[in-house]
């Protein structure tokens, strides 16, 4: 089967002009005539999305499907559910508040920790089963709870003054593992004896943790690693002495503190970071040989099946090379397999599976321009490519050594979807994949241990989040979470006036690139009357908001009611296009991303109930510096906007995100220079808005001062909005609801 996406897309957009409809067979929806949606309902419980399930496993036994979900009169307090495959029945296995009631007492780790991992709750937020599928495990408010499945009873495991976080089972389930006071322990679970493995921790010293860049940009939230015999683990020592201390202000509602925090600004130095491997006794601890150049990242590790040898991914600084090794225990010897190079840089990825032979290893590579498949020796020799064409993959799902089948999800159908796939561990035909994935949308795929079936996590504009098991082939086995919208159903008061988004492409303004659009229009539009815009947008590297992917009753969807037209466009930079697509913003941000969304624009001026005298902006994060960029660089086309959270100044960001795309300030101070919003500030015409949380410890609060002082020293008036307390996510339904009201006022008062 081979795909050509240009046809794809377009029997996608066709579709996706189709009437509203929640379910696959597109029967009508029947659910009460549509209420009007207020923000207040929007962040309130339960959740408009409905029955929501997160953090979905298969247990080891294969017996149950596992899941968190938010309690019905509390969305943000979690607890563990299970289907349960041989009864067919949905059930709560364990109510969060028997373990632990009341409010949790975190660490400032384990909350850093969160908040690099966007999580956001109380209750059971993360759990393990062990391996033989008899018990669970869970951290919880500073503790360590143990589960036993059989008897339905739990063990609180510590008991202590300090906070345990990154909590883990053993492979083979006899052992319990976690950091405490910034040192590696383990916990013998049957005897309950405890032994602490490394003793120098504390200080500038980290041992088996993941450094600031780590967690926030590379999405590597550990720094230790079980060998699979459970006899060894490897671990990452941090040390932060090399890190320039900065002192952030974090602005309560009745406090200030003063946080000194070891920031690595870009430019400034990293941590210096070494690898180890120490038996489970901590008796030998042996480190990795790892060069001259200290300068670098190790953002992954693992080990090979055999227990033998462990794997690490050696990053350079400019993010240019990047070297796959292997370390063996007993030789005390390194294999290079193989090494990644790129003239822009290289993206990361978690797709290496070393298969159960422990000869061969499956790699995703960007080398042709489209992230793919290959198949490798441990010799380092290529064997096959895998998969093949002008589409990326997203990842690797499964390796199906018995089949002989690979599985991975990715877009070969269109970039807008993500489908599951299959191709031949042979390396045979890598252009012509198998689709298995039957619906259209989006599709997140957990296959069991066994590579039998598949959970399947599926929406799309239509449709809110279902889950369902599915055999290999993708034959339907039973719904998990239906979640159909019925009466019952929390959105279905609404549904019926909620509005599809209309799905197109445009050319960039030089011809050299395809950027997909969505625009969503107020029901009932007058004709001859001319509607606002608001332009939603982010436009920053490893995002994408042009999908077809359920949105649900959100703010857009308010937006709508009040009588806007929303638009989304993803501009070059943004992800799951190719190189070719990302690398144009490679030393100046802020430019080719504001060319592309004024195209967007000059579209939107084709359109007769467009008033092109109403088009605003708003973004978040990086979204925000896009709003203020095309604030400040094209007035004649965005009239008002706002700016949350923005960065200004990257020269305030951290090291492995802003060199990765602007490469070191030394090298290229022209390039930071041009992409500061400063030297456009001037150019500000119309009214905008600015937000930023008080406490944010990823886009410092630095950054929004800075800008508040440059538009007072050019005379520019402009509004601004802060939240005491709040961190870059501006996490709270009080904070949500008072913010979305205050943009909507803005835009209300500017528009209307």
């Amino acid at each position: 089967m081979k795909f050509t996406v240009k046809k794809a897309l377009f029997s996608l957009l066709c579709s996706l002009a189709l009437p509203l409809s929640a379910n696959a067979s597109d029967e009508k929806v029947k659910v009460p005539s549509a209420e009007q949606l207020t923000i207040e309902r929007i962040y309130s419980s339960p959740s408009l999305n409905g029955q929501t399930p997160k953090s979905l496993k298969f247990s080891p036994d294969g017996t149950r499907v596992t899941y968190l979900q938010g309690k019905a009169e509390d969305l943000n307090r979690y607890d563990l559910w299970e289907y349960n495959l041989a009864s067919k029945e949905n059930k709560l296995l364990v109510d969060s508040q028997s373990l632990f009631s009341g409010p949790e007492n975190l660490s400032d780790e384990e909350k850093a920790r969160r908040e690099r991992q966007r999580i956001y709750g109380v209750g059971i937020m993360e759990y393990q089963f062990s391996q033989d599928g008899s018990a669970l495990l869970f951290p919880l408010n500073g503790d360590i709870y143990y589960y036993h499945l059989t008897t339905k009873t739990a063990k609180r495991l510590t008991e202590t003054a300090g906070f345990e976080t990154d909590v883990k089972f053993s492979p083979q389930g006899n052992f319990v593992s976690y950091i405490r006071e910034q040192n590696i322990y383990v916990l013998n679970i049957a005897s309950g004896e405890e032994r602490q493995l490394t003793i120098d921790g504390g200080g500038t010293i980290k041992n088996g943790m993941s450094e600031f860049v780590a967690q926030e940009e590379m999405s590597r939230m550990t720094g230790y690693w079980w060998s699979p015999n459970e006899k060894h683990i490897a671990f990452l020592r941090v040390d932060e002495t090399p890190v320039k201390t900065v002192i952030r202000n974090e602005i309560y509602a009745e406090k200030i503190e003063l946080i000194e925090q070891r920031y690595p600004a870009t430019g400034t130095n990293n941590v210096h970071i070494q690898l180890a491997v120490t038996d489970i006794k901590g008796k030998k601890i042996r480190f990795v040989e790892l060069g001259d150049n200290k300068d670098i990242y190790i953002p992954r590790v693992k080990w090979l099946s055999d227990s033998k040898k462990v794997s690490y991914q050696l990053q350079s600084r400019d993010q240019k090379t990047l070297t796959l090794k292997t370390y063996n225990l007993k030789k005390r010897r390194q294999k290079t397999l193989l090494v990644e190079k790129s003239s822009h840089w290289l993206n990361l990825h978690k797709d290496l599976t070393f298969l159960s032979d422990n000869k061969t290893f499956i790699w995703a590579s960007e080398r042709d321009g489209y992230k793919h498949l290959y198949h490798y020796n441990l010799k380092g020799e290529l064997i096959s490519q895998l998969t093949k064409g002008e589409w990326v993959v997203d990842s690797l799902t499964r390796v199906d050594e018995k089949n002989g089948w690979v599985y991975f999800t990715g877009r070969a159908d269109t970039p807008l979807e993500r489908h599951l796939y299959k191709v031949p561990l042979s390396g045979k035909s890598p252009e012509n994949v198998q689709r298995i994935t039957k619906r259209n949308g989006f599709h997140s795929i957990n296959f069991s241990q066994t590579s039998e079936s598949y959970i399947d996590s599926f929406s799309n504009t239509k449709t809110p989040k279902q889950v369902s098991l599915h055999s290999a082939n993708g034959e339907h086995i039973t719904w998990l979470a239906e979640n159909k919208v019925t009466p019952e159903h929390p959105v279905a008061p609404y549904y019926n006036g909620l509005v599809m988004p209309e799905f197109g492409s445009l050319k960039s303004d030089d011809g050299k690139a395809d950027l997909y659009y969505k625009l969503y229009k107020p029901k009932n539009m007058q004709p001859g009357k001319k509607y606002p815009v608001i332009v939603r947008v982010y436009g920053g590297p490893h995002a994408q908001l042009v999908t077809n992917k359920w949105q649900g009753a959100d703010i857009t969807q308010y937006m709508l009611q009040q009588g806007y037209i929303v638009y989304q466009l993803d501009n070059r930079g943004s992800n799951y296009r190719g190189t070719a697509f990302e690398f144009p913003i490679y030393e100046t941000l802020g430019q080719v991303e504001v060319a592309d969304q004024i195209t967007g624009v000059k579209y939107l001026h084709t359109l007769p109930y467009v008033d092109k005298e109403r088009i605003g902006v708003f973004g978040h994060s990086y979204g925000g510096y896009m709003a203020l960029m095309t604030m400040f660089k094209a007035g004649d086309y965005f009239k008002a906007g706002v700016s949350g959270a923005p960065v200004t100044d990257w020269m305030l960001y951290d090291t492995h995100y802003t060199e990765r795309y602007l490469n070191h300030p030394n090298v290229n101070a022209a390039g930071y220079q041009q992409s500061s919003v400063f030297p456009y500030v001037s150019g500000l015409s119309g009214p905008m808005m600015v937000y930023h949380g008080m406490a944010d410890d990823n886009v410092l609060f630095t950054n929004t001062t800075k800008l508040i002082k440059a538009l007072q020293d050019e005379g520019k008036l402009f509004e601004l909005m802060t939240y005491p307390g709040s961190k870059h996510s501006m996490r709270g339904k009080k904070v949500k609801v008072h913010l979305n009201a205050t943009i909507m006022d803005f835009f209300d008062r500017h528009f209307k």
